[in-house]
């Protein structure tokens, strides 16, 4: 800067030159840009982000949301999934039912369709095979149970209850005693009957809501004898019932417990589910907290409290062990060992809550449906196998 430039500077009010920058005449090349970088230490610039405790990367969360331990994904369904079953001769098939008002029957194996079951109103929301898996029911939100024929894919009965509250209990005497007709003329009786069964059975059911609770009925479940049957309720409480007197003979709660990862909150701590263990006498309480509590069934007193990280929608024990699995909100489904109440397996897949799921008989296959309108089967690997 020449002087003329320099004495061209004029300051105002306050101001001063704090620094005065020469600028070359040439622009910086190639090399001069090489030497510059040649002061930059990488390494400490990498390391800056270490301050950064608990932040994920972009590629450790799409590994994270990519997670999928299934061995098989079933889409046909365009909604959510609301209940899965498999068939009890053989646990080949399934059938699943959900928000497109369909219920499917496919293979486990391959998920190819067998069986399309249409014509329902509203939402399917229980299906079950017969003992013999050649019928299949499904039942869905307003109160319609259509009965099919595997084999033949014909719908061979239709019934409706007009009542939300009863439709899994006539889905599931349906699937019981409808046995396959040996005749046309047995099959219009056992119609007949089963229709003024089901008229019986709804009245009774409506009457018979036990005095032990201060909220609706959530889910129920009998120990293998028939003698004892277990209740919950969104009062967040549990009920153990002598089915002989009726009488209550125990109650299992947890204190301070709210909705986790349900889309309210702030609803009270219902009982999602409840269970007998067939080889020990305990119970599992699962709540909407996310607690799945074990009880012994002698003493009344809580042995453990398996910790969720959001509200459990179901639960299961394995037929002959004492471990029981647990589906959630978070979309993983659980397996626990109730005599230490330790987590013994995990499996994601799911981008929505898983809704229902049922196992096999060896527990050694799991079929999950979800919210994200995917079933899932999975295949359940242990250390003790």
């Amino acid at each position: 800067m020449d002087n003329s430039e320099e004495s061209a500077i004029e300051l105002h009010g306050d101001e001063e030159i704090i620094e005065v920058i020469d600028l070359n005449d040439t622009e910086p090349g190639p090399d001069d840009l090489a030497d510059d970088l040649e002061d930059v230490d990488f390494d400490d610039a990498g390391n800056a982000g270490d301050d950064n405790d608990g932040w994920e990367t972009e590629d450790e969360m799409e590994a994270e949301a990519e997670q999928d331990d299934s061995d098989l994904t079933f889409n046909k369904h365009t909604g959510s999934v609301f209940c899965v079953r498999l068939d009890p001769a053989t646990n080949s098939l399934a059938v699943s039912g959900g928000e497109d008002d369909k219920a499917y029957v496919w293979r486990v194996s391959d998920g190819e369709v067998l069986l399309e079951c249409t014509g329902h109103k509203d939402s399917v929301t229980c299906a079950m095979f017969s003992h013999d898996s050649s019928l299949v029911a499904s039942g869905d939100m307003s109160g319609l149970i259509k009965v099919w024929k595997v084999e033949t894919k014909e719908e061979i009965w239709s019934f409706e209850v007009g009542d939300l509250e009863v439709r899994v209990c006539v889905c599931v005497c349906v699937c019981v005693i409808f046995p396959s007709p040996s005749s046309p003329n047995d099959s219009n009786i056992r119609k007949t009957q089963l229709t003024q069964g089901m008229n019986q059975f709804y009245t009774s059911f409506i009457f018979s809501h036990f005095d032990g609770h201060q909220g609706a009925l959530t889910c129920l479940a009998c120990n293998k004898d028939g003698s004892l049957m277990l209740t919950g309720s969104v009062d967040g409480c549990a009920k153990l019932i002598n089915i002989t007197t009726g009488k209550v003979v125990g109650a299992f709660s947890v204190e301070g417990g709210k909705g986790k990862g349900s889309k309210d909150e702030e609803e009270s701590n219902s009982v999602e589910s409840v269970g007998f263990c067939n080889i020990l006498p305990l119970i599992a309480v699962a709540y909407l907290d996310g607690t799945l509590a074990i009880y012994d069934l002698s003493t009344q007193a809580l042995r453990h409290r398996c910790r969720h990280e959001a509200g459990i929608v179901h639960l299961r024990w394995e037929q002959s062990s004492s471990v029981v699995s647990t589906c959630s909100l978070d979309g993983a489904l659980r397996l626990w060992d109730a005599r230490s109440g330790n987590l013994v397996a995990e499996y994601k897949g799911h981008t929505a809550e898983i809704l229902d799921f049922t196992m096999n008989r060896e527990a050694t296959l799991a079929v999950t449906a979800s919210g994200d309108n995917q079933v899932k089967v999975f295949c359940l690997q242990r250390p003790d196998r």
